[in-house]
């Protein structure tokens, strides 16, 4: 098939949506299909797609108009490839760009699809809700009505998000994950040399991904004491971006509580060094508000680290399915409740790591996975 996928900003510092993206494209690719992927901002696109080897990458230029309208002319070379192909796929919510990629569309006659990476659940709708109800009442609404598929990756995610749409037809799909990287674990050697501390008594916590107030970090560094209490050698890693005000303020917070010294924050880190780290650490913790996905979980998983998630997370059933993770309330009690029972017992924790990664490559592997978006794909263009 030929396939566009438009992203408005490809880089990584955007959390998840990004990498879903990227994976996305290079599977489909790899599979036989033209795919174009097409954004304003192409920093963290592989440097080969950029030459003859994958995906055609199209930059566009940034809306002209007010930060958010794009001049036609600018979209020209745009318009002829979504003209050429059966299918649209448009990521996300929020971003104006999306209706007028829809109406681009829609003039050409090629029907579209839509992800909505967790943009509508309950949490997300909260912040600047009355901007985004307005949004989707001024054309938001009739982008995910007039698309011939929404998809969405959790049924969690379905249940919270359809109200806002009611006439949009929904498909459940996981994200689709490039689990090519995870065939052969790395060891701990890299991140011991890196990380001298991990090479102690331990146990082990890590939080790896964007460091933002949704996450639930102050709820886990409110719980650390009483963890610490019960494990003296406990260490927890904090790895991510984060606004700098926001991280110094996590920071202070973990000085008034007393855990500044085995809190450790790493800032973004990548590569094998990053795999490393998870593999190294003993248990995975993401006590997040909302997260529709929540890659990291299950990159954790694949490493053979067990995961603690909230229930306010889409893919909490899928973690603790997995037999691999648990999901607990997001509370600092709850946290400790969850965490203790597992933190003593070294043994269970090992036996969740080897479980939960079994469990990824069978249930999340990249034949099945695309098959399904490849059939999304194929009753969109057949809508």
């Amino acid at each position: 098939m030929r396939i566009v996928e438009y992203l408005h900003e490809v880089d990584y510092v955007n959390g998840g949506p990004p990498r879903a993206v990227v994976d996305l494209c290079g599977v489909l690719h790899r599979r036989g299909h033209e795919v174009t992927l097409a954004s304003t901002v192409i920093r963290d696109v592989p440097r080969a797609w950029l030459g003859e080897d994958g995906p055609q990458v199209l930059q566009i230029p940034q809306p002209s108009f007010a930060g958010v309208i794009h001049r036609r002319q600018d979209l020209a070379e745009l318009e002829a490839a979504i003209a050429a192909s059966d299918v649209l796929h448009l990521h996300g919510v929020w971003e104006p760009a999306n209706i007028t990629m829809s109406r681009l569309a829609r003039r050409v006659g090629t029907p579209w699809v839509v992800t909505l990476r967790g943009m509508l659940d309950d949490w997300n709708m909260t912040q600047r809700g009355l901007k985004k109800r307005l949004f989707l009442k001024l054309g938001g609404r009739r982008v995910l009505e007039d698309a011939a598929m929404v998809q969405c990756t959790a049924e969690g995610e379905r249940e919270q998000s359809h109200k806002w749409f009611p006439r949009g037809r929904v498909r459940v799909i996981p994200n689709l994950m490039d689990l090519s990287e995870f065939t052969s674990l790395r060891g701990s050697a890299m991140a011991k040399a890196r990380w001298p501390v991990l090479d102690g008594v331990g146990p082990h916590l890590l939080f790896l991904s964007r460091l933002h107030v949704k996450k639930g970090l102050e709820h886990l560094l409110a719980a650390m004491p009483r963890l610490i209490e019960a494990h003296p050698h406990l260490q927890l890693f904090i790895a991510g971006p984060g606004e700098p005000d926001y991280v110094q303020s996590l920071k202070s917070l973990a000085a008034q509580m007393g855990v500044q010294t085995q809190t450790h924050f790493t800032g973004q880190i990548g590569g094998d060094e990053k795999w490393s780290l998870y593999e190294t650490c003993d248990l995975f913790v993401l006590p997040s508000s909302q997260e529709n996905f929540g890659f990291v979980q299950f990159e954790a998983l694949a490493c053979e680290t067990p995961v603690m998630t909230t229930k306010l997370v889409d893919t909490w059933r899928e973690v603790v399915a997995s037999g691999g993770g648990i999901a607990v309330s997001q509370s600092a009690d709850a946290i400790v409740d969850g965490l203790l029972p597992l933190l003593g017992d070294r043994g269970q924790l090992s036996e969740m790591g080897r479980t939960g990664r079994s469990w990824v490559f069978e249930h999340m592997s990249v034949d099945q996975i695309a098959g399904q978006i490849e059939a999304m794909y194929q009753d969109a263009a057949g809508h």
